[in-house]
């Protein structure tokens, strides 16, 4: 990304455009040199689909920030915070559209991205495509791509804590912390279970216990406890952390 951010740059350029090796993954750098990817990616992409299919179910991965749930329930659609894996959030938008609930877009911070109309295909060359499509469009009315996003709500401060687990069974074990890291919040005060998660443990923090949220889960495939963490204030993940340390 900071290639790509620098390219732009020295040449001026209108876009940058960034892949992974195979191409299902993908990120943008508008002008400026912002750098678009993760929750601001998902952002730009859902207003893309949210114009052409209204009410639309937006399935997402579960490390995906409060702010864009807000994005995403402004411009109508649906934010369904799914699991971590690409297949496990193609999967899930495959499986509401079989049950009638439609759903045109899933997709992972990662920048892995499915779209209904492509046979739900991890392409990151279909979605720069759409992404290049609106924002030829948006130039002939004198905008640029990243207003689409100008009213996202960008955390202050994020964190992404990754604690090793030196336990053989790492996934039993690791269920077991998570267990008891929900008992814990339970009678904490200023943390409250954030409902519907399908991952690990959400937690909602109030404005006096760091204004934001945090998730444990464990990882897909490695002996490790995830542990994502945002806060809207300066000085608001310490907060968290110092109140999750004796934990």
């Amino acid at each position: 990304m900071e290639s790509i951010r620098n390219a732009v740059l020295a040449n001026n350029a209108d876009l940058g455009i960034i892949f992974d090796t195979d191409v299902d993954r993908a990120a943008i750098v508008d002008s400026n040199g912002m750098q678009i990817n993760k929750n601001a990616l998902i952002a730009l992409i859902s207003s893309i689909i949210l114009e052409e299919h209204p009410n639309s179910i937006i399935v997402t991965d579960s490390i995906t920030s409060t702010g864009l749930s807000e994005f995403i329930d402004k411009l109508g659609g649906i934010h369904h915070r799914f699991k971590r894996g690409y297949r496990n959030v193609i999967n899930e938008a495959i499986r509401l559209n079989n049950e009638g609930k439609e759903s045109y877009l899933a997709i992972e911070t990662s920048g892995h991205a499915a779209l209904k109309e492509n046979y739900l295909l991890d392409d990151g060359a279909y979605l720069i495509a759409k992404i290049l499509i609106k924002m030829a469009k948006l130039n002939v009315e004198g905008k640029k791509i990243e207003s689409l996003i100008k009213d996202l709500e960008v955390p202050c401060e994020s964190l992404d804590i990754r604690l090793e687990i030196k336990n053989d069974n790492f996934k039993e074990y690791g269920a077991v912390i998570i267990n008891d890291l929900e008992n814990c919040v339970k009678e904490t005060d200023g943390f409250s279970i954030v409902p519907n998660n399908y991952e690990g443990v959400r937690v909602a923090c109030d404005k006096v216990n760091g204004d934001g949220w945090f998730l444990l889960r464990l990882s897909l495939h490695e002996p490790v406890l995830a542990l994502n963490i945002e806060s809207d204030i300066k000085g608001g993940t310490q907060i968290i952390i110092d109140k999750l340390t004796p934990f």
